[in-house]
């Protein structure tokens, strides 16, 4: 059966969509939606016999398209983009933990709130900063996610920051470089903080419950507890290491701009007169 031929009958059970009926609801033909699929910028169908059946979420994905195409980006920039997302999505699969689930852990900590943003809000953020590239990048360290034809940014704080940052005329690729840096040193304090926890206290842990089992309920409150003193200790070195740094960097620019300053106290020649 031909795409022409489907049109009589699009619709098929569940909400889904044979190709002329998801072409139209995406705003495209019948052959753009083949060359997404071509090009894989589209996930394959389920196929039953010859029909080939599209759901919600790739209709979602060609709203996507549409909307960063809208933007100025390239099918190319596009799919590396969708690929750096599935890349990364895949690669953190569930994980466990002691028996549980590493994500009920990871929630203990963050207190993050996620902000959910069209490919136009989020550019209107970034004062037309947004590029592929950027893209890519936040994708890589882990602030942005794609849902369907919305991003999904892990933290309303370091969303606003950011766009702050950008605001006040650093470029959107050098904060991403610095988030990406960042990142890399809070790995490393939290690893500090994971392995002080790993080395003291859940050997007591393991010791009160039962053989090969921990309770859940004990570690959860452990770790509820812990987290305002990690916080603690690393907002107050950061203040610290932070007062540090600004005083040496003032400092070396005020001792810059008195050796470049003209000293009206200079030795004069024999032949100067005091005017």
């Amino acid at each position: 059966m031909t795409d022409e031929g489907e049109r009589a009958q699009n619709t098929g059970p569940d909400g889904k969509f044979r190709t002329a009926e998801l072409a139209e609801l995406a705003g495209i033909t019948t052959r753009t939606l083949r060359f997404y699929r071509e090009r894989k910028l589209l996930p394959p169908p389920r196929r039953e016999g010859r029909i080939a059946w599209y759901d919600e979420h790739h209709l979602a994905r060609l709203r996507t398209i549409s909307g960063l195409l809208a933007r100025g980006h390239t099918l190319g920039g596009i799919a590396d983009l969708l690929g750096a997302f599935e890349s990364g999505r895949d690669s953190h699969g569930t994980a466990e933990l002691l028996g549980m689930e590493s994500s009920m852990i990871t929630a203990l900590f963050a207190e993050e709130t996620p902000i959910r943003l069209t490919p136009e809000e989020l550019a209107d953020y970034y004062q037309g900063d947004v590029s592929v590239e950027n893209l890519a990048a936040s994708l890589d360290i882990g602030y942005v996610a794609v849902d369907g034809d919305e991003f999904v940014h892990a933290s309303r704080r370091l969303l606003d920051a950011s766009s702050e940052l950008v605001k006040k005329g650093i470029p959107l690729a050098a904060v991403l470089d610095a988030g990406r840096e960042l990142r890399t040193q809070a790995d490393a304090i939290a690893d500090v903080f994971t392995g002080l926890f790993r080395t003291h206290l859940l050997p007591k842990e393991q010791a009160a419950a039962a053989p090969d089992c921990l309770d859940a309920d004990r570690l959860s409150e452990l770790l509820t507890q812990l987290r305002p003193l990690a916080k603690q200790v690393v907002e107050a070195e950061l203040g610290l290491a932070l007062d540090r740094r600004v005083r040496a960097e003032v400092d070396e620019w005020i001792a810059q701009s008195d050796a470049s300053a003209p000293k009206d106290d200079a030795p004069r020649g024999p032949n100067q007169g005091p005017g």
